[in-house]
Order: C-alpha cells, then sequence, then structure tokens
C-alpha cells in the first residue's frame, strides 16, 4: 500500500470514528436555544381544585437528531417542591420506540394539555421544562431547564365564604281582633228593648267582658260598638226602615245603661261614649232571610229559595212567598222573628306583651312566653349570644317545632360553631324534612365540610326559601370554577362576591362599580379585588392605589400581594415594592 492509499484510508477512519461518536444529540443540546416553548395561561390559573394548562413546543428544522428520543416533562417548582406534570416523548425519525416523531430536515411541533390537583405549594412558583435525551442504548444526557411560566393564579380563593343561614319567621302579632257581639230581637213592628232581652246569655257574657275590661287598656285596646239593625221582609218598607233605625236607637241605649259608669279618676271606656257608636240599618233582610232558609228543616224551603232567585224585586218576592200559606205560616213562625233584631258588636283588640316585657322575660322567665313570643323577642335583639339562649330555651321547650331548632342552629353557624349547629339542623330535619330553611341550613353544613356535591343537593331542595339559597350557590360556583353561574347567582346581592365573579368571568371593567354600590365597600378586601381587576386591566395606578388602601386597613394582604400571580407585571414597579416589602 502506498503511503497516498495509506492517507486516504486514514482520513476515512477518521471520518467513520467521528461519524459513529457524533449522534446529534449533543448538537441538540448545544443549540437547545433554538427551541421554543409556550404555555397557557401564563400565569397558571387555579379553577374549582386543579390547575389545567397547556405546553408547545417547537423543534426547527436541521435539529432534532434522527436516532434520539426526547423525554419532555414540563414541572412546577417552588423552593423544594416540585410537581410534574405528564411526560411528551419525542423521537427522531430513524429511532426506534414509540413517541410522537419529529422529522430532521423539517423539523416538528407538539402540544398537549394536562390538569393536576391544586396545592398551596405551588401558588409562588415557576415551570420549567426539563428534557433529557437518549440515543439506543447510551446514557442519557439531560437539556438545560428553562423556565417558561409563572404560577399560580390562586384568585377565586378571594371568595368570601359567608353563607346565609335562614332564620324561620315568628308568627307573632301585637294586637289580636277578640270583637263581642250580642243579638236584641224585638217583637213585630216594635221598637222597645224587651227587658228578658238584657238577660240572654248573649248580652250577659258582653257585658260581664266590657264591665271587666273596659279599663284593662294595658291590654285591651276599646275602640267603639257597632250596632247593626234590621227589619223582617214583611210589611211596608217605610215602616220597616223607620224601625231598623230605632231598633237600632233603642239597642245602643239599652247597651250603655247596662255598662258601668267609670269612677272618679277613671277614663270613661267607648262603651259608655254614645260617639262611638257606629250604625246601621237594614230596612227588609233579605241576606238574612236568605241564610236562615237555607240552614232550615222548613219542608219547602227549595221553593222558598227558588223564588229567591226568580224575582228581585222585593215586593214580588213576598207576594209570592205569602202565596205559599202554610210554608209561610212557618216562615212567620220560625225566620221572621230572628230577623227582628239589632246586633251588638263591641270592636275591641287585645293586646299582646310590649316589646320591653317579651326582651327582659324572654332572658329572666322564657318558659313563661309563648312560642311566638320567644321567636319574635329573638329579633329584637342583635346580641348573638341572647339569640342564642332564648332559640335554646325555645327549642327546650317547643321541641316539635322546628323553627326552634332551626333558629337555633343559624345562630350557631354565625358563632362558628359547625358541629353544633349541624345537630340542630338534623333535628329540625327529623321534624320538617322538607322544609326549604332546614335544606338550605344542610347545604352550608355540607360546603364548609368540603361536601360541594351534597351542599348544591340540598340548595336545590330549598330554593323556595329566598335569595339567601342563590347566594350560597354562587359559593359553591366559584369553588368548582363555574364563574357565569356563581355571577348570576350572587345577582341580587351586591357585594364582593359578585365583583369576583364578574373578574373571573372576564368583566374586570365591571368589579369597581359592582363593589362601590355594595355596603361591603370599605373593607380590605373590598379594596384588594379591585387592585387585581385594575392589574388585569392594565391600570398601575389605580390598582396601586387599591392596594395601598387594602394593606392599611389589613396588614395581611401585604405577603398576599407579594405571592399573588396577579400582580407578576408590577413585581418590577417601585411603587409595588415599596407597598409589599
Amino acid at each position: 500500500m502506498n503511503s497516498l492509499t495509506l492517507k486516504s484510508f486514514t482520513i476515512l477512519l477518521g471520518a467513520a470514528v467521528v461519524v459513529s461518536s457524533c449522534d446529534g444529540l449533543k448538537k441538540m443540546i448545544k443549540n437547545q436555544n433554538k427551541i421554543s416553548y409556550e404555555v397557557k395561561p401564563n400565569p397558571l390559573e387555579m379553577h374549582g381544585d386543579s390547575v389545567a394548562v397547556t405546553v408547545s413546543g417547537k423543534y426547527p428544522a436541521k435539529l432534532f437528531a434522527k436516532k434520539a428520543v426526547v423525554t419532555v416533562t414540563p414541572t412546577i417548582t417552588s423552593g423544594s417542591t416540585e410537581v410534574a406534570l405528564k411526560q411528551v416523548v419525542l423521537v427522531g425519525e430513524k429511532a426506534k420506540g414509540s413517541g410522537q416523531k419529529i422529522s430532521y430536515s423539517k423539523g416538528g411541533t407538539f402540544s398537549y394539555t394536562d390538569k393536576i390537583a391544586y396545592k398551596p405549594e405551588i401558588k409562588n412558583a415557576k415551570l420549567a421544562i426539563k428534557a433529557s435525551g437518549q440515543v439506543k442504548t447510551k446514557k442519557p444526557k439531560d437539556f438545560a431547564n428553562i423556565e417558561i411560566g409563572d404560577a399560580t393564579v390562586v384568585t377565586p380563593l378571594l371568595v368570601r365564604n359567608d353563607e346565609k343561614g335562614i332564620f324561620a319567621k315568628d308568627n307573632f302579632v301585637k294586637t289580636t281582633p277578640m270583637n263581642q257581639s250580642a243579638n236584641i230581637f224585638y217583637s213585630i213592628n216594635q221598637s222597645a228593648v224587651r227587658s228578658n232581652e238584657l238577660k240572654s246569655d248573649e248580652m250577659k257574657n258582653l257585658l260581664n267582658f266590657i264591665n271587666t275590661n273596659q279599663n284593662n287598656t294595658m291590654w285591651y285596646d276599646f275602640k267603639g260598638v257597632e250596632v247593626n239593625s234590621y227589619a223582617s221582609p214583611d210589611g211596608k218598607t217605610d215602616r220597616n226602615e223607620k224601625l231598623s233605625v230605632e231598633r237600632g236607637k233603642s239597642g245602643s241605649k239599652a247597651l250603655e245603661g247596662q255598662v258601668k259608669k267609670p269612677k272618679k279618676g277613671e277614663v270613661a271606656s267607648p262603651v259608655t261614649d254614645a260617639k262611638t257608636y257606629k250604625a246601621s240599618n237594614v230596612a227588609e233582610d233579605w241576606d238574612g232571610f236568605k241564610r236562615l232558609m237555607e240552614s232550615s228543616s222548613l219542608k219547602d224551603k227549595d221553593l222558598v229559595l227558588r223564588v229567591l232567585s226568580m224575582y228581585s224585586d222585593d215586593g214580588q218576592r213576598e207576594r209570592e212567598i205569602k202565596n205559599m200559606a202554610m210554608t209561610y205560616k212557618e216562615i212567620k213562625d220560625q225566620i221572621l222573628p230572628k230577623l227582628r233584631r239589632s246586633v251588638l258588636t263591641l270592636l275591641v283588640d287585645k293586646k299582646s306583651r310590649t316589646d320591653e316585657m317579651i326582651s327582659s322575660m324572654m332572658v329572666s322567665t322564657p318558659d313563661s312566653l309563648s312560642i311566638e313570643e320567644l321567636l319574635y323577642g329573638a329579633t329584637l335583639t342583635n346580641d348573638l349570644n341572647t339569640k342564642l339562649s332564648v332559640y335554646k330555651a325555645a327549642e327546650k321547650k317547643y321541641s316539635n317545632d322546628w323553627r326552634t331548632s332551626n333558629n337555633y342552629a343559624v345562630a350557631l353557624l354565625m358563632q362558628n360553631k359547625l358541629s353544633d349547629a349541624k345537630a340542630a339542623f338534623e333535628r329540625a330535619a327529623k321534624i320538617a324534612p322538607n322544609e326549604a330553611l332546614v335544606n338550605n341550613g344542610l347545604g352550608i353544613v355540607s360546603s364548609k365540610e368540603g361536601n360541594r356535591t351534597q351542599a348544591m343537593d340540598y340548595y336545590k331542595k330549598a330554593t323556595a326559601a329566598g335569595a339567601e339559597v342563590s347566594y350560597n350557590m354562587g359559593i359553591l360556583d366559584v369553588r368548582n370554577g363555574n364563574y357565569s353561574e356563581a355571577a348570576a347567582h350572587f345577582g341580587t346581592y351586591k357585594g364582593i362576591n359578585l365583583a369576583l365573579a364578574q373578574l373571573l368571568n372576564g368583566q374586570a371593567d365591571q368589579v369597581s362599580a359592582t363593589i362601590d354600590a355594595s355596603n361591603e365597600k370599605d373593607m380590605a378586601l373590598a379594596y384588594y379585588v379591585k387592585a387585581v381587576a385594575a392589574a388585569r386591566l392594565g391600570d398601575s395606578s389605580t390598582g396601586l392605589a387599591a392596594l395601598s388602601t387594602a394593606i392599611q386597613k389589613d396588614g395581611s394582604f401585604k405577603q398576599m400581594a407579594k405571592d399573588d400571580a396577579e400582580f407578576i407585571k408590577w413585581r418590577s414597579d417601585a411603587g409595588f415594592s415599596q407597598l409589599t416589602n
């Protein structure tokens, strides 16, 4: 072999060694800056209890080694905490094994979506690409880690968990009508009151009530007396008109004469003052006649009632009925005498205990009050401990009324005594399992225990209870990542939660107006939510001012803002740094 041939062989051998040692992976790693990655959304966002992420990558032409297998692992890192997402295996066009093919000559792309459970550790974190490559059975080689995004927006956690329990209403009334009545009956064509009429049981009871209570203004409110006087529908109309008026006068005078006159120093009762008497009269009481006929056992009553329906003229009615000779005799004896009367009605209301009395007794002697008084009394105080005491006493005495257990449970919820409230709601449910207010309370308990599905089932059974149930549903919607539904459910409650739902639903421009129209506008959280909305709108001036107020009102918002991915773009802003450091 000559020297030229030997030289050529040496060169070829060297080239073969170089080719065999250069498998293309080193070139990939050396030029990995040409690989581009993208993550959406950036920063990552929590929805419900999870974080969904879409990662894509692009490899340019002449880069991906033909025999290489590259494993790409997007990883969320925060300090020592690492959460690996789903891996992607990419293979060169001549590599063996399963995975997505990437052409050497044309390059290629990949894209995938993964979802992981949210953990507090990934709130203030970074999303990086970790990748390693291997050719055949050679030792794998790592690419440099590349940060491609931030984590994690957790703004849904700002929802106020202020679920609204509903107190059952009382049926307490300040005054109860206790009108008392008595009839005075008259002889035919007479208006004088017969002495025996003043001795009837009706009159005795009326007079006894008046004489016993007329000066008891603490418990009774006497308003006056109604005197309704009547004549029977027989005889001449003008005579009957006069009779009915005279009977009203004589009846009024008779009552006045029987009532005890006030003693010296006592205030006169309306019963003893003729000015309080209100008189009305009916000349011919055909309505009364019809009622008595309907309730009678007269043989021909149906025929008589038919006459009343056939004729509207009073004279014609009377003539037709008188033509029924035998029947009319019975009517004269059994019906007409009951229509010649004056009806004396004492208008009086019985008063309840005063608010002051109930407020005192519900604490000192609750057992002496009715269920309605106790439930009403609890509404007279804003002291939660007093409410609890009253509802507990009410439940003890009136354990069969679901309202007592329900209201006791709602008050316990307001003191964050969840287990006790749950037990009380369950007692109410045993009595009234379908009661909307009780199901709303059980829904709140389930929600706070973390059982969202069960909570929503309870709320659906409770929708008839009112807007509070819809509000409670809205809180669940935010937790579940259903922001448009949340905004709809919060609709009647203008406050922070509605503003938050609007923010999460892409309506950041509505947040400030919603908060400013609510009674929660001065809360620290309200200003913080405004700051987040401003950050999303790119308004750093308004946002930093709102954040400053939030921190002034509640110092815990300083660290929260510092770690909040909503403010990533502000972290290089001197004003933001001054607020959060």
